[in-house]
């Protein structure tokens, strides 16, 4: 049996399947973005896939405090818009 890879959300504390996480990276050249593909080369915070958690992490600016750098309201738009798309 394959080893299924863990990550913790950081609002939620879960861990969970990388497949029902979103990677969010600060590049070297701290920029923040999201990471589709989960190998982006930066420092990255992982968002459970829900609306509520999205939002949570935008009002507390938890991915702030992780990522070290400021996190733009449009990347929080584009995760909302990732979500419904799936």
């Amino acid at each position: 049996m394959k080893k299924i890879p863990l990550r913790k959300c950081v609002v939620t504390g879960e861990r969970l399947e990388k497949k029902s996480l979103i990677r969010i990276v600060r590049t070297p050249e701290n920029s923040v973005i999201i990471d589709e593909t989960g190998r982006a080369n930066g420092r990255g915070a992982y968002l459970k896939k829900d609306e509520e958690v999205i939002l949570k992490a935008k009002k507390t600016k938890i991915l702030e405090k992780h990522l070290e750098v400021t996190v733009d309201d449009i990347i929080y738009d584009n995760l909302l818009k990732l979500i419904k798309n799936e």
